[in-house]
This record gives C-alpha cells, sequence and structure tokens, in this order.
C-alpha cells in the first residue's frame, strides 16, 4: 500500500469500521494517530503496529474478524480462506534448527529460505528482521517467535511464503518475564493486509490446543508440515 497517512474516512474504510468509530478511538487514545491542523492523521506503519499488537492479544473470535476484515483486501492468496499449510511447505521446516543465539536464529531462518527459491536476498532480510527485532521483540510467552520486517519486501522474494524453525531447546528471544524461545515462523509477505491477514491466522492456529507440544515433538520436516496441515483443517 502507498505510503500516505490515512485520515479518518480512509482509515475507517481500511479498518471496515465506520468514521465516527475512528474518531472516537482516536480521542480515547486506543488508536495512534495526531491532529495535523485539527484533521486526525495516521502513519501506516503505526497502524500496522498496532494492529499487529491487537493480533496478540485477541482470542479466536477476533482473530476470525482480521481475516475477514483484510480478506477482499489481501494481494495474495486470493480472496477466500486460506491455509498456513499452502504457504508453509515442508522445505522450509527446519527440524532441528542449529541455532543458539538471537542472530544465529535470523540469519539461518533467511538463508535455509533462500535455498527453496522464494527469497531472494536472505542477508537484506535477516538486517530488516534485526531491525524489527530492536523495535519490538515478537516473541511470545509460548515460546513461539514471528519474525517479520516492519514492512513487506516483496522486491526481495519471489511469492509469499512462510518458513518455520524448532530449535532443540528454548534460547533467549526477548519473550516476556525472560521465557525462552524455541519455536520461530518467519513471514514473508508482498503487501500489508496479506500480512497482516497471515498474522491472524497463524495467531489461530497457535491457540489450538496441543499443536504446539506436536511441533515440539515432530522428528522431521514432513511430519512436521502434516500437524500444521491438519490442525489448519480443523480452523475452517
Amino acid at each position: 500500500m502507498a505510503d500516505e497517512d490515512f485520515d479518518v474516512a480512509s482509515l475507517a474504510a481500511y479498518l471496515h469500521l465506520t468514521p465516527d468509530q475512528v474518531r472516537k478511538m482516536a480521542e480515547r487514545e486506543k488508536l495512534p494517530g495526531r491532529r495535523v491542523g485539527g484533521n486526525w492523521r495516521f502513519s501506516p506503519a503505526e497502524i500496522h503496529l498496532w494492529f499487529e499488537t491487537r493480533i496478540g492479544a485477541s482470542d479466536d473470535k477476533e482473530l476470525s474478524e482480521v481475516e475477514r476484515v483484510f480478506e477482499q483486501q489481501s494481494a495474495h492468496p486470493s480472496a477466500g480462506e486460506f491455509k498456513i499449510s499452502e504457504l508453509l511447505t515442508a522445505d522450509r521446516i527446519f527440524i532441528p534448527l542449529a541455532a543458539r543465539t538471537r542472530n544465529s536464529v535470523l540469519e539461518q531462518m533467511c538463508e535455509l529460505s533462500s535455498f527453496s527459491g522464494v527469497l531472494w536476498e536472505p542477508a537484506k532480510m535477516a538486517e530488516a528482521l534485526r531491525l524489527r527485532e530492536d523495535l519490538h521483540p515478537t516473541a511470545l510467552e509460548n515460546g513461539v517467535a514471528l519474525l517479520h520486517p516492519r514492512r513487506p519486501m516483496s522486491g526481495i522474494m519471489a511469492e509469499p511464503f512462510l518458513s518455520l524453525g524448532i530449535t532443540g531447546s528454548g534460547i533467549p528471544f526477548g519473550g516476556p518475564r525472560g521465557c525462552l524461545t524455541d519455536l520461530f515462523f518467519l513471514i514473508g509477505s508482498v503487501s500489508e493486509p496479506q500480512h497482516l491477514r497471515v498474522l491472524a491466522r497463524l495467531s489461530r492456529l497457535l491457540q489450538v490446543p496441543d499443536l504446539l507440544v506436536q511441533l515440539r515433538a515432530a522428528e522431521n520436516p514432513a511430519s512436521g508440515w502434516q500437524i500444521i496441515a491438519d490442525f489448519d483443517n480443523q480452523l475452517g
């Protein structure tokens, strides 16, 4: 999407809210915005960071609504239902991921993903991931990190993709209250709406009981992919 700021009307259309709802949320500081000449303006980057934070704190019903909000705006996958298992292939599941530090996780996830042909410039992606992690860690309390750059980088990838790396044990990755991280999803998106839609779907999947337990017990990429596909199908 363009880099121009949203006004109240365009942000309302983007979020599928009414202009009055957007205005009230901004006035109550529930949306990141600023007044310019008496009118509200909203930075796309700040709105998407706000949306990511909201996604992380949402339940399944709210996440389903996020998916619907961005369904028609998403450039890929095409409008309609899609599944995480369509973006994540077995050759982009790394078990075990031989990394013991934050930087080595980022570098290996990008380098290994490039071997499948979807990521053309792994070093550039790794640097973008570092900048994003410095801004706000993507590690969750459940031991999962959702790696992604601040903005989609369509120019360095062949198509949208997901990768997954699972380390043999947890490592410090900036998780809440010092919790360790051992599952790393790399999200490669070509547009903001598509990224947020994938993030919402993936967050829903991670809330399904027993998924993480089974993934941590997966012995190889094929079994890891099958676990995700089976649970993904349950979401409907």
